[in-house]
């Protein structure tokens, strides 16, 4: 997870989230509906996002989980998805920006980026209740022209 091997033991019916969140204490990753449908809990795995909310956590052995305490290099650089974020103001009260960053990054290496209606497809699965689909649009925009960061 984030470049580093974890073991950790988890009862069967542990959720990823909740073992990322409880065991690991990566609180980043959000708890919202707890049903897949708003976006708040996405992180990658093997590079595509997933609802970690609907993940059990045995089911991702092996694979590498980026979360986004995952983002930022060494130094604390942040990547430039989160820097276009701050950039853009693409976030207010910022409890679904750790998952919409995740799955901005996600929708581009996905190769779903090439038209903001295109973007704004891909992104639906993210849900953000203060409205700033537009300068969600906008960050992504910028990291897929090389903008961002």
């Amino acid at each position: 997870m984030n470049g580093k091997k974890r073991t950790i033991t988890v009862e069967p019916r542990t959720t990823l989230v909740e073992a990322l969140r409880d065991t690991i204490g990566m609180t980043g990753t959000k708890i919202g509906c707890n049903h897949g449908q708003c976006g708040a809990c996405t992180v990658l795995m093997n590079g595509r996002r997933i609802n970690s909310c609907l993940t059990l956590a045995l089911t991702v052995e092996g694979a590498e989980i980026t979360t986004v305490e995952g983002l930022a290099d060494p130094e604390g650089n942040l990547h430039p998805m989160q820097a276009a974020f701050a950039e853009k103001d693409a976030f207010q009260c910022g409890y679904c920006t750790p998952g919409q960053i995740l799955s901005a990054i996600g929708c581009i290496e996905e190769g779903h980026a090439g038209s903001p209606d295109e973007i704004r497809e891909y992104m639906s699965g993210n849900l953000c209740r203060c409205g700033a689909y537009p300068n969600i649009v906008a960050a992504i925009e910028a990291v897929r022209d090389g903008q961002g960061g």
